[in-house]
């Protein structure tokens, strides 16, 4: 009789124990999952700031103010990320492209898009301010900025008549860095626009259509031999869980961009004003400032509206 109640209770406190063992697992379950949670928020958080400390750590080596280019070779193959572009000015004239120019003598490293002296000049890519300065009259650049950005390219903004960043400083996409010019080596108003990778030239118009806008693929194949090419988005599905949030988010925000450009594309590029009219009105109505609105109509900005007067907006 003792035998059967020593074993009944042995069994009882198997099974409470493992009982007890299921709810501590139940209980632990949710928290583990937050920790989880945690852990993806603060790697991504920390992704974050090596990407603004040091972007494209892993292709240069070192952190200098001296020079725009780079005696490094570039790697063999690399994906650049072009996804995250913003127009560096709000022109979409070029004036002159990338290649050797013959009655110079002499290699064009980048694309000159016209503008006019004081124009917003802004960042094409997040990224963290490497170069300002001012290679002097008739000089070279002029006035210019070199920024380095996460995917790996650095960008040069050339001839511009004022500096608006420091060097050192993060910007974000689209941000402003300077004002239009016609400083250093220059013939008129325009913006001298480079790409490079570790100081390897790169055609900007391989990368982006300035006249609309917009890339021309998510993503550019740099190839050291050659080959390169462009590419359409990334299976999302292949990448790491992680980088999978921040591809998936970059995905809505190029789609929202496209949506924006689709709706600006689609109104009409003139304004017939109505009663009640004003520049500031029409402006505002079409995205673009003030001045440059005076500028296409060739008007002052105490020009009175008439009714029935047909603007130029784009």
């Amino acid at each position: 009789m003792k035998r059967i109640v020593l074993l009944t209770f042995s069994l009882l406190t198997l099974v409470s124990s493992q009982a007890s063992a299921q709810d501590l697992m139940a209980r632990q379950a949710p928290i583990n999952a937050k920790l989880r949670a945690i852990d993806s928020v603060a790697i991504r958080q920390l992704h974050k700031v090596e990407m603004f400390e040091n972007p494209a750590g892993e292709l240069y080596p070192d952190w200098s103010n001296e020079f725009v280019g780079y005696s490094q070779m570039p790697p063999a193959e690399y994906r650049i990320d072009l996804r995250d572009f913003h127009m560096p000015c709000d022109s979409r004239v070029v004036n002159s492209h990338y290649g050797y120019r013959r009655q110079f003598g002499r290699p064009h490293y980048g694309t000159d898009i016209k503008v006019y002296v004081g124009d917003t000049i802004r960042a094409a890519f997040s990224g963290k301010v490497r170069i300002v300065k001012d290679q002097g009259y008739r000089k070279g650049y002029g006035k210019y900025v070199v920024i380095r950005h996460s995917n790996g390219l650095e960008t040069v903004y050339g001839h511009l008549s004022k500096h608006l960043v420091k060097e050192g400083q993060v910007l974000r996409a689209g941000e402003p860095l300077g004002l239009g010019g016609s400083t250093g080596r220059s013939t008129g108003p325009h913006l001298h626009f480079e790409t490079r990778l570790v100081g390897e030239k790169i055609n900007p118009e391989k990368l982006f259509s300035f006249e609309a806008g917009d890339i021309r693929g998510d993503y550019y194949i740099y190839r050291r031999a050659g080959n390169s090419q462009l590419m359409a988005a990334h299976d999302v599905n292949n990448l790491p869980a992680v980088e999978k949030e921040v591809a998936e988010s970059k995905a809505e925000e190029s789609r929202n961009f496209q949506q924006q450009k689709m709706e600006r594309t689609n109104r009409s590029l003139v304004y017939k004003v109505r009663s009640g009219d004003t520049l500031s009105k029409i402006a505002k109505k079409y995205g673009i400032t003030i001045d440059r609105l005076c500028r296409l109509n060739n008007i002052s900005r105490n020009k009175t509206l008439r009714p029935g007067q047909i603007l130029k907006c784009s």
